[in-house]
């Protein structure tokens, strides 16, 4: 047997997997993730390595291959986990082991350190006050101003004294040569968390908090490492419980990582985590400078943080004794990677607890319906809270039908149900959101008379315009002209939505003149904090009104919003995806959760064309199960996750006539492979954006009712990619299960 070893794994440039021999006493006792200690180079020095894979026949003459020296039977080393998690993202969504290991390794970068210094007093207090006498009497008042703060401080961080007492450098050089003092030095770790640890007050659970909280210490105290879904509606304190679960594993000497996933969320989460857990919360996210993502991963490897916060990347963060992993908001489609491997990061979650043996709670008030799926199968324990909190009555919710303004004669992008509450609001001196349902805005065409859509008659999906003209199915390749008049109902108001979030601004700003208004985008959030400074804004009472996208409907709690208006909610819900209404559903029923989270009641607008879709109805009633159903349904008869299992092939390259000769390879090949196992092969079709930067784009589908039946055909496709040197000037990715059509 050989293995396959990757060595000096956290370097920046790792990009080879090496082969040894491995000696007869080992055979079978070595596994993916093992480490072990192998002759590297012409001197054959001893280095580190990790096995990556195995095989019976070797790539090279068996006389040239080195022997692996030996390993540590009891080593447990944080990596060995993180290469076997790895191996597994790699088998499970594809592309090569060196892309798999980029993704869950901290790579070592050399980044400048931070060094603090410190000056501590050599002197007993007789002879420095006999010193600094000295110095009076010569007239040396700074070296005297120094001695004296070291007398009431004998030891003091360096730029703290010399900027207190405007001592210069070489007036505290003087003085340590004197042996008056010394300077000593060691390595400062940027801490991106600023805030104070605060008093808790004391939590008083609901009783279904208390249960939820009781399941998992129960299960955790007899060692069943299971995963929960924490489903609860919102501002039934989630949170809350996250919280008292994480105390209980910190509290066993175990860490924990909690993810979110939008860095606008980061704010708010952190505030509460560090309020609680003080200093041992650290952050990790892409609005960190390099220098302070790396600081973090070495205060990780310090053991001198418990609880990391972060996107989908802060999965991997190195802890040595992981207890529990908390996916926040776990239905989001940020948790899914755009980059090869395309995991996921509840499945990868769910795998490196089972690695760790830890722990994995995943949290929402619309569940992906992934998560519930494998609730009713019986794969995932689920925690259920019914009622907010605070015994908080759930907002009364108001649907618009847009269609009926329309005909009134009203063409203003706020309707008057939401102007009349709008006004009401100011008067009262209470905030109001409102929120622009931008999902999906670039593709589909709609009637604004009678609400039709136009869809492909063969997947249920909208047509997307392009510009040449054509409306596009981007799932199975379908198209037809464009059209001026609606096949409908003849209205001629038919065609894309155009109004964004500045558009509404200024809409507000000149309906409501004496109004303080927020925006928050993209734009506006740019800058680094761009997020923490427009939230604390608004949490501090400085505007009336916050506007933005789906990025201020998720997981913010103010107490003073007692308004949400929903603007364009059936927008997300003609997107070119199986997933249009799961993602409609949980954008309303989130934004509606965002009133009356204090003491006076909330109420909500949801302006639309389309009342009689399910998952208005349903949002509208804060209905999850009932919604649940309805798409199940759905995705039962069409053939769609969770209830089938969906592989996406995705092939790109610069020359278009080489493309479409590879994917009609690419899938003939597909065809007679999967004859047996009962394959449906869809496409290959052009993504909605079928060129960028001069690279074409193109993308199969394969279903079928077993996934492993998919990554067995993906181990097929894979091989006879690479047989064939014409895939070579190609870019192929598979992402299972997606969480878009492309």
């Amino acid at each position: 047997m050989y293995a396959k070893v990757i060595v000096d794994i956290t370097h920046e440039k790792l990009d080879k997997v090496f082969e040894y021999s491995i000696p007869e006493e080992l055979e079978g006792v070595l596994k993916v993730g093992t480490e072990v200690l192998v002759p590297f180079g012409r001197g054959n020095r001893e280095m580190r390595g990790y096995i990556v894979g195995f095989s019976e026949t070797p790539d090279y003459a068996p006389d040239q291959i080195k022997e692996i020296l030996r390993y540590e039977e009891d080593k447990r080393a944080i990596e060995s986990k993180l290469v076997a998690l790895a191996a597994w993202m790699k088998e499970y969504y594809g592309g090569t082991m060196i892309q798999a290991l980029k993704t869950v390794l901290p790579i070592k970068k050399i980044k400048k350190t931070i060094k603090k210094k410190r000056i501590r007093l050599l002197l007993t207090k007789e002879e420095g006050k006999e010193k600094m006498d000295f110095y009076l009497n010569k007239n040396q008042k700074a070296r005297a101003r120094a001695l004296k703060g070291l007398l009431e401080q004998p030891e003091q961080d360096y730029e703290l004294l010399t900027k207190k007492l405007s001592i210069s450098s070489s007036v505290i050089r003087a003085l340590k040569e004197q042996k008056v003092l010394e300077i000593t030095e060691e390595q400062s770790f940027r801490n991106p968390v600023k805030y104070q640890k605060k008093e808790q007050k004391e939590i008083f659970f609901t009783l279904e908090q208390q249960r939820a909280v009781d399941t998992f210490k129960r299960d955790y105290d007899s060692r069943q490492f299971r995963t929960y879904l924490l489903y609860g509606v919102t501002g039934s304190g989630k949170t809350e419980v996250y919280m008292e679960m994480i105390e209980h594993v910190v509290r066993q000497g175990r860490q924990v990582i909690v993810l979110i996933p939008e860095i606008a969320l980061t704010y708010q989460t952190v505030l509460r985590f560090y309020g609680r857990f003080g200093e041992r919360v650290s952050i990790i996210n892409s609005r960190l400078s390099e220098g302070e993502r790396s600081d973090q991963i070495e205060r990780v490897k310090n053991a001198e943080v418990d609880v990391m916060i972060g996107p989908r990347s802060a999965l991997f963060t190195p802890f040595k004794n992981l207890g529990l992993i908390v996916i926040d908001e776990e239905h989001e489609a940020a948790y899914k990677s755009e980059q090869i491997p395309r995991y996921h990061a509840r499945e990868t979650a769910v795998m490196r607890g089972r690695l760790e043996d830890a722990s994995v709670v995943l949290g929402s008030a619309t569940p992906s319906l992934e998560a519930f799926y494998r609730c009713e199968k019986g794969e995932y324990t689920c925690l259920t809270l019914k009622r907010r909190a605070k015994e908080q009555e759930l907002p009364c919710v108001y649907v618009v039908d847009m269609r009926e303004e329309l005909k009134r004669g009203s063409r203003s992008i706020l309707s008057d149900k939401l102007k009349e509450l709008m006004n009401e609001r100011l008067k009262k001196g209470q905030q109001m959101m409102l929120f622009l349902n931008r999902r999906g805005y670039a593709g589909f065409v709609s009637c604004r008379s009678c609400g039709y859509v136009v869809k492909c008659p063969h997947c249920d999906v909208s047509l997307s315009s392009h510009k040449n003209g054509m409306l596009v199915c981007h799932y199975c390749g379908y198209e037809i002209p464009a059209m001026k008049t609606c096949p409908s109902c003849g209205s001629s108001y038919i065609g894309g939505f155009k109004a964004g979030t500045e558009a509404i601004e200024e809409l507000v700003r000149r309906e409501f003149k004496d109004a303080k208004v927020l925006r928050m985008d993209m734009d506006t959030t740019r800058k680094k904090e761009g997020h923490e400074k427009i939230l604390s804004a608004f949490s501090d009472g400085e505007a009336d009104i916050l506007i933005g996208t789906q990025m201020i409907v998720k997981g913010h709690d103010f107490p003073n919003v007692t308004l949400v208006g929903i603007l364009a909610a059936d927008m997300s819900l003609y997107g070119d995806d199986y997933r249009s209404a799961e993602r409609t559903f949980e954008l309303l029923t989130q934004a509606a959760g965002r009133a009356g989270r204090g003491s006076i009641k909330g109420e909500v607008v949801i302006q639309t064309y389309n009342p009689e879709h399910y998952s208005i109805e349903k949002a509208a009633e804060q209905d999850y199960e009932g919604f649940y159903e309805k798409e199940m349904d759905y995705r039962r008869i069409l053939g769609y996750p969770p209830a089938a299992e969906l592989l996406a092939v995705l092939v790109t390259g610069e020359d278009e006539k080489l493309l479409d000769t590879a994917v009609k390879y690419l899938k003939d090949f597909a065809l007679r492979a999967g004859r047996k196992k009962r394959l449906q092969i869809i496409g290959p079709a052009s993504p909605f954006v079928g060129k960028v930067n001069d690279v074409y784009r193109r993308v199969i589908y394969l279903k079928s009712g077993d996934y492993r039946s998919l990554t067995v055909m993906k181990d097929h496709m894979e091989q006879y990619i690479e047989m064939n040197k014409g895939f070579q000037m190609l870019r192929i990715q598979f992402d299972f299960n997606p969480m878009k059509i492309f």
